[in-house]
Order: structure tokens, then sequence, then C-alpha cells
């Protein structure tokens, strides 16, 4: 019943691509479904896209691994939500739409000189490949993890297996097939976030349990809300946890759908419905991390926690729908920023002059390339999103709110910006982890915010 469910979900996968490949006529539809979308479908499509197997399997693996502390995720990364929807959203839609940009990149290079244009679009493309091939590589090994739990296959079969379905939907269909997978992917994530924690709930026995539970590990770190030395370090921890949170203007494969929308009417609804999803899914992930640290302190592997308690709580119908809502996390994430590689040098790379054959060339060849990466070089999933999250957000998220509040930034600070906020996460990567990340997530972020401030022209 298990392999069933999970072949049924995938084979309803690609019958969206055929679908969406009968919708898309041109290449606004191609990377903006024809900017018809409408409010439902953007708001999940969106949440679903910025929320990749780091959320199921990453953030309740480390809540796994941290205990009470991992609550600091929790409205981190809603912040970034609430900053998305609430700020960016309601500027970058009617922006966007009056100077008929198809993505961020070219969002933010337009209205300089064309030189200078040509630069932040060379740029931008580069930051994009490089990021989303760490990034998707993570997703592709998530997707190992999930189909090799419900299937007797191989990783390496499970991989490229993943990897080939979500490649061959976003072949057909464009943005079509990849917003409304997502929309659905988010729904199943969703069903994930409720059942499970609340079926964890009840095994370990309730919430005292959990603390009791948690104490009598013995290992008081598990029992701290900040497991650090001293206060002005606790401090310092939060403070980089949220800058998650301050990443998300940055990502994207998620501000796109803001471009998108058909109307500005729409955000309101869609605003809602993000920022409920958000809070129940990621209070789901951290309760069910904790409750599985009671339930099975000896895990080898804390990012495998849901599939295992999955399996143990669950029939195997329900079973089969939460390793799919593993897998809808993963291909919500991956379709949507193959997507966007591919516009970057389809389009962004050659100065906004689109090629479906060249995007879709694209979608193949960093398809190849991430599953090569996860395959020899494997990492966590909750640190390899996060390097390349952070990479993005620090380079993009800067920029775009000085624009979005000051209506234009000089074509040298955009420059500067851009690339401060990208070089420079990458450069503080090598270096010692300060608490929760703070130096790599916040240092560059608002440096970069600095010199495109300083560069900021009223319009």
């Amino acid at each position: 019943m298990l392999i069933a469910t999970m072949i049924a979900y995938l084979v309803a996968l690609l019958a969206i691509g055929v679908w969406a490949q009968r919708r898309t006529r041109d290449t606004a539809d191609f990377h903006l479904a024809g900017r018809k979308m409408g409010p439902w479908v953007a708001a999940l499509s969106a949440s679903a896209s910025s929320s990749s197997a780091w959320t199921l399997l990453g953030m309740s693996g480390a809540a796994y691994a941290w205990g009470l502390e991992a609550i600091w995720l929790v409205p981190a990364v809603v912040s970034g939500f609430v900053i998305n929807w609430v700020f960016v959203a309601p500027r970058l839609q009617p922006a966007s739409h009056a100077n008929g940009a198809l993505t961020l990149v070219e969002f933010l290079a337009s209205g300089v000189d064309a030189v200078t244009e040509r630069r932040l679009r060379a740029l931008g493309a580069l930051i994009i490949l490089f990021c989303f091939t760490f990034y998707v590589a993570s997703q592709f090994q998530a997707a190992g993890t999930a189909i090799g739990a419900a299937m007797p296959v191989s990783a390496t079969v499970a991989i490229i297996s993943g990897a080939a379905i979500v490649i061959a939907y976003v072949f057909l269909g464009g943005f079509w097939a990849a917003s409304v997978t997502d929309a659905l992917q988010g729904l199943m994530m969703l069903l994930v976030a409720l059942v499970l924690p609340v079926a964890a709930l009840i095994a370990v026995g309730g919430f005292d349990a959990i603390f009791d539970g948690l104490r009598a590990l013995d290992d008081p770190s598990l029992v701290r809300w900040a497991d650090q030395p001293n206060l002005p370090l606790a401090v310092v921890f939060v403070a980089g946890l949220f800058g998650i949170g301050i990443g998300y203007p940055g990502q994207p494969h998620v501000v796109n759908r803001f471009m998108a929308l058909e109307r500005p009417e729409s955000i309101r609804i869609a605003r809602a419905v993000a920022l409920t999803w958000a809070a129940l899914i990621y209070t789901g992930m951290v309760l069910l991390g904790w409750a599985g640290r009671v339930l099975m302190p000896e895990l080898a592997d804390g990012e495998s926690l849901l599939l295992v308690l999955a399996a143990d709580l669950l029939p195997a119908v329900i079973g089969g729908l939460i390793a799919g809502g593993v897998l809808a996390a993963i291909m919500s994430t991956a379709d949507s920023q193959l997507l966007v590689a591919g516009s970057a040098v389809s389009h962004d790379l050659r100065n906004g002059h689109f090629s479906l054959a060249l995007d879709r060339i694209v979608i193949i060849v960093l398809g190849i390339a991430a599953v090569v990466l996860a395959l020899f070089f494997p990492a966590t999933i909750f640190d390899r999103v996060l390097f390349a999250w952070q990479g993005l957000g620090n380079a993009f998220g800067p920029l775009l709110l000085i624009l979005l509040i000051y209506g234009g930034v000089k074509p040298g600070h955009r420059l500067a910006a851009m690339a401060t906020g990208f070089v420079l996460t990458v450069a503080l990567s090598f270096t010692p982890n300060a608490p929760g990340d703070a130096v790599e997530r916040l240092v560059p972020f608002f440096l970069a915010l600095a010199i495109a401030w300083v560069g900021r022209v009223r319009r």
C-alpha cells in the first residue's frame, strides 16, 4: 500500500506537467504563468517553494538535536513570511507588472545604463547557478531518503528517480507546472504537519511527558532555551536564527510568485493563507523533533526522524501520504529553483532574450550537476540549504528592499551591494561559526543593505 501510494503521487505530478505544457504558449507563460496566478496557488506555491526538505527533515532534525532552544526557529522563520507578504509582495507585484520584469534579477537590474544592466544580470545569474546547485542537491539527497524509505531501492536509484521526475515536469510545463504542483505539495506538507506531530504527541503522553522525557535524557543542553554560556551569546544565537528570516526577500524562486499574481487585491487572501500555513508547519516540526527525541533517543540520524516515526506510528496508507509529503517538500523547492536557474541563463545572461530550448537545457544540466553533488558529496540538509539560502538572501534581499522603498539605487551601488552580500557570505562560511551563525547571516546582509541605502535615489 505504501509503494502504491507513492507511485500514484509521482504519476500525478507528471500528469500535471503534461497539462501545464498545453497552457504554456510563450516565455511569459513558461516563467510567470502569464502573470495570471490567483491568491491560493500563489500563497501555497510560494510557501512550499520556500519550505524545502529543510522544513520537514532538517527542522525536525534540528529540534531533535537541539531540544528546547529549537523553539526560536519558529518565530525566526515565520518572520520571513511576514516580511515577504506584508512588505515585499504589495510593492513588488505592481512594480514588476509596471516594468515588465520576468525575473528577480531583471527587476533588480532595470532602470540603469546598458553596461551596468549587463553586469548585474551576469552577476545575478552566476549567483543563482552557484547557490541553486547546492540547494537542489540537498533536495535530491532528501528525495533519495524519502523514496528509499517507501520503496525497496538503493539510495542511488532513489535520488536519480526523484530528480528525473522533477526535471521532467518542469521541462514540460514550466512555471504553470511548478506552481500547481507546488500548491498540491503545500497541502501535502500541511497534512504532514497536522497528522504526524499529533500522533507523536499522543504516543509520548502529552506536553508534560515531552519536557519530563527531555530532562530524563541527562543532557542539560536539551532543556535550555538557549544553550549558551551567558546572556550576550544567547542573544547573538537568537539574532543569528532570525537571520534566516531576513533571507526571505532575496529568494528568487519565492518572490517570483508575487510577480506572477494577477491582481494586487489577491495579496490580502494570499497573505492570510501563507502565514497560517507557516505557523502550523514550523510549530509542528519543532514539536515533532522534541517528541521524537523522547520516543527514539538513540536515533543515528535526526533528519530521518520524520520518516521513521511515520512508519512506526501510522498505518501504511497514511505513512505513504507522509512520505509523499516529504517528497512534496523536496520537489516543490527543486522544481522552482530549476526553473529560475533556466531563466537566469536563457533570459538574464542573454540580456532579456529568452530561448525556451536553452531554458530546458539548463534545467537538465543543473539537475544532473545537483544529482552528482548529492551522490558523491553528501552533506546535512540543514547546513547545505542554509548556506545556499543565505548566499541568495544576502545578495538579492538588501538591494530589493531599498529599491522597493525608494524606487531607485545608483548603478555602482547596486553592483556593490549584490557582490558584497554574496561574496562576504561565502567567505564567512569558511570561518568558525558564531552562535546561530549570526556573523555569516547578519553582517553581509546589513553591510549590503547599507551600501544600497547610501546609493538610494528617490523616484
